[in-house]
């Protein structure tokens, strides 16, 4: 009885793509069919591939039939029918050359490997002993000259058959990923490895990392000794390159674990601020981790993987693909055209012994087995070829273990052709006779192309660790293409040995350029990344940068100084050119001070020419006229003298500010000095004689001028003669302009005329305030004396002022400091007199200078 034929779930996109996971209800033509494709030669090949599996739901039982139920149904995995394709590709063509194996002829057989390891077991005994009802210690098919077999594509699968082969010594050849496990030559000394070594994957990862400065990323790892190692090796390259774990997830191989326990973290992946994940692991160990993405349609990651995996596992109506934009690290090998001729011309009609290449047109081209012989499929569409299935179901360019399955054969034939030539171990026989030949001899040839943990051929197997990086192209859903965007080579040079073709990479349709991956918010120009207090380095806060410093770039580590010559802006992204500035006559403060030193001027010359006028008054005649225009004169110059701190400054204005200053400041000071002195003679020394008297005739207190001043020229001159002030720009003071400044030269020889003013100040206050209570009508003494305080406190106060101002109000502080002890001066001392002899010419009139009247000896 004819039961229903098989179903398949279609996507409705531009073409019907069929699920990879077909649901086959059991037919007639179904039980018909034999799962093992044999075909024969000399030598016979054993082949065992993941190609499908069983499984059941309720196990309903099916009839009377033993171990079979209603619901049983039928998982292939076409994409790996691939590998079959590879297999007689290889086959053919060494068959086909008259130069290798001329006198014999290879062949193989293809068993499947299910997904347990009975039923792997059972596999390999049916294989050795030619019976389903095997017998270990016996073969029912000597005829049959096996050589060697092949296995993958996980290490347990062929560890598994490894374990069972070692007891024969029969040769196996590995076309899965390289594992550390099977290099172990005491445990698996009949095994050979074809792919290469992943010894370089991890520093592969990394530098891709590192080009798109992808610090803050996930692992998700498969939970055995590989992951393990690689976790090892990831780390260790991480932490060199300062790049973080945001999440790391070993996930168990079993699908049941798998489902309950690892998607309770599902929310913690979707959110972590990483997006992009490195999933490491073989294609049969993934498939649960792999389904379970597929069906979460996570959109915004950006997966890296090591591990071609089966795209078309879970089928859906969604034109979004949670692995679209993927980066795949595969070993690099030579592209081979001529398999991609050889899939276009694969059809049933060619092959009729290959079972599953009459399921595979069965499902793909629409056609339905004939009701009279299964093995004649009807009702085709025209010109059906595998070229026009989708990528997702056949890869018309060869996979990664397609090309080591090639190589596995070539390895094998160039072995056999070896122990032709040299009869090693083999028995002369003439033409017609078969090959006498053990599958153990076999390792001593396989040895002498056996290279450390790979395998070597001269003329098709090159030892190499390079990697083409390949981008998953899959949106709309069902295109299923890998475009190579890149490669790594280990031996290139450093820095060279990434190369990528940015423009062709595809992200996920989330992303509208290059996705970030930091655990921190990009750094603008203006900041700079600052590691937070307490977190892991890849964390960062984003700071602005310092006064007078610039980032241009996101993400600097730290901020550029502008050079003296140059300011940064306020968005601290630019350096700009500093303008030339000083006290110029024409600035606010310049035009105050200036203004205040004129008029100062002018009132002393004022006070100067009444002096003049009344010079024959008592109050002009009382303490030596003469000393008073000494005075008067000096403080016209002390004003004047302000303006040398203003304007553009030269080398002249530089060496005149300070010795002019100190000068005529010296000349003021001692000039009041000595008008303190002749009162204090005047009114304080009571006791008469010859050198009183002549000290009074001879006016010996004028000489303390002179003295005075000539004191203060040798310290000026012994200033300027070891290191005098010089013309200086100051770029720090001011921001956004260069100050034109007269530096001090030596800062000692500064504070010591500013040091011998101040002496001359204390001497004259304290020889007036030694007479300050004279019974006088106009005590001179006093004003004197309020003259010098104010003059100390002026100076006093402007040394801490001065050191703690910067630029032109350190200029104008020195300004005013002249400026006001200068008018302290002219106001204590003569504005009073003035006073008298413009407001109350009265007082005097009527003054009376006692010390005259009593020694009746003017002044």
């Amino acid at each position: 009885m004819y039961v229903s034929r098989i179903f398949c779930i279609f996507i409705p996109v531009s073409m019907h793509i069929p699920n990879i996971e077909c649901v086959f209800q059991f037919s007639e033509c179904y039980f018909r069919f034999k799962e093992n494709f044999h075909c024969e030669g000399d030598v016979v090949i054993g082949a065992f591939f993941p190609l499908y599996t069983f499984y059941t739901a309720n196990k309903a039982a099916y009839g009377n039939v033993v171990n079979y139920y209603k619901d049983f149904y039928l998982q292939y995995k076409f994409k790996n029918y691939q590998f079959v394709l590879a297999l007689v590709f290889a086959i053919e063509e060494i068959n086909r050359n008259s130069h290798l194996l001329s006198n014999i002829s290879l062949g193989f057989d293809v068993y499947n490997v299910p997904y347990t390891e009975k039923n792997t077991l059972m596999s390999t005994l049916i294989w050795l002993t030619g019976q389903r009802n095997f017998m270990p210690n016996y073969n029912c098919k000597m005829n049959r000259k096996s050589a060697a077999a092949l296995t993958g594509t996980s290490w347990a699968t062929s560890a598994q058959i490894g374990t069972l082969l070692q007891l024969y010594k029969f040769p196996q050849l590995t076309f899965g990923p390289s594992d550390p496990i099977l290099n172990d030559r005491g445990q698996f000394s009949s095994l050979y490895q074809m792919a290469p070594n992943d010894t370089s994957l991890s520093l592969a990862m990394i530098s891709l990392l590192l080009h798109f400065n992808w610090s803050w990323v996930g692992l998700l790892l498969i939970d055995d000794h590989k992951g393990t190692q690689i976790l090892s090796h990831l780390r260790e390259e991480m932490d060199r390159n300062r790049i973080c774990l945001a999440v790391v997830e070993m996930i168990p191989v079993t699908w049941t674990s798998f489902s309950y326990n690892f998607w309770k973290h599902l929310k913690k992946i979707q959110e972590s601020l990483a997006n992009v994940f490195i999933i490491y692991g073989d294609t049969d160990s993934l498939q649960g981790l792999m389904g379970n993405l597929g069906q979460q349609l996570i959109t915004q990651k950006v997966w890296i993987m090591s591990s071609q995996w089966d795209s078309t596992k879970h089928a859906d109506y969604f034109l979004l693909d949670s692995f679209h934009g993927s980066l795949i690290f595969s070993h690099h090998h030579e592209e081979n055209f001529e398999f991609s001729n050889f899939i276009r011309t694969v059809n049933p009609s060619k092959y009729p012994e290959d079972p599953y290449l009459l399921k595979l047109w069965y499902v793909l081209f629409n056609c339905s087995f004939s009701k009279f012989d299964c093995q004649l499929l009807e009702n085709c569409q025209p010109n059906a070829s595998l070229e026009l299935s989708p990528t997702t179901i056949i890869d018309m360019s060869m996979s990664e273990e397609s090309y080591n399955i090639y190589t596995s054969v070539y390895a094998v034939a160039q072995t056999l052709h070896e122990m032709s030539l040299q009869k090693y171990q083999m028995q002369s026989h003439t033409k017609g006779e078969e090959i006498v030949f053990f599958p153990w001899q076999l390792h001593h040839f396989l040895g002498k192309i056996h290279k450390g943990d790979h395998m070597s051929l001269e003329w098709k197997w090159r030892l190499i660790e390079d990697y083409d990086i390949l981008n998953f192209w899959n949106f709309p859903k069902g295109l299923g293409l890998k475009a190579k965007v890149g490669s790594f080579s280990l031996n290139a040079p450093q820095g060279q040995q990434l190369s990528l073709s940015e423009h062709l990479i595809q992200w996920p349709t989330r992303f509208s350029k290059i996705p970030q991956s930091v655990c921190y918010t990009s750094c603008g120009p203006g900041f700079r990344k600052a590691t937070q207090e307490g977190s892991i380095v890849c964390c960062y806060d984003c700071v602005p940068c310092p006064e007078n410093e610039i980032s241009n770039e996101t993400d600097v580590n730290q901020c550029v100084k502008c050079p003296d010559t140059h300011f940064s802006n306020t968005e601290k992204n630019n350096c700009l050119q500093k303008s030339m500035s000083f006290l110029a006559y024409n600035d606010p403060l310049g035009m105050v001070l200036t203004t205040i030193a004129l008029c100062f001027s002018a009132f002393t010359l004022a006070v100067l020419g009444v002096f003049v006028k009344h010079r024959d008054t008592p109050i002009v005649k009382a303490n030596n006229r003469i000393l008073s225009y000494i005075l008067l004169t000096t403080l016209v110059v002390c004003f004047l003298c302000s303006l040398l701190f203003i304007g553009h400054p030269n080398t002249a204005t530089c060496t005149m500010q300070q010795t002019t200053f100190g000068i005529v400041f010296t000349v003021a000071l001692s000039t009041v000095l000595a008008k303190a002195i002749t009162v204090v003679m005047a009114f304080k020394v009571t006791f008469a004689g010859r050198i009183m008297r002549w000290l009074m005739v001879s006016r010996a207190p004028n000489y303390i001028i002179p003295i005075c001043t000539l004191t203060q020229i040798v310290l000026c001159g012994i200033y300027l003669g070891i290191s005098p002030p010089f013309l200086d720009q100051d770029p720090h003071s001011e921001h956004g302009h260069i100050l034109i400044i007269c530096n001090k030269g030596s800062a000692v020889f500064f504070h010591c005329t500013l040091g011998y003013l101040c002496f001359l100040a204390l001497g004259s206050c304290v020889m007036a305030f030694l007479s300050r209570n004279l019974p006088d009508t106009f005590n001179e003494a006093k004003l004197l004396s309020f003259s010098m305080q104010v003059f100390f406190c002026v100076w006093v106060t402007f040394l801490p002022v001065y050191h703690s101002t910067k630029g032109k109000v350190m200029i104008a502080m020195q300004v005013f400091s002249i400026l006001a002890s200068s008018a302290g001066i002219l106001g204590f001392i003569f504005a009073p007199k003035c006073y008298i002899i413009l407001l109350r010419p009265d007082q005097n009139s009527s003054y009376r200078d006692t010390a005259y009247s009593r020694r009746n000896k003017p002044f």
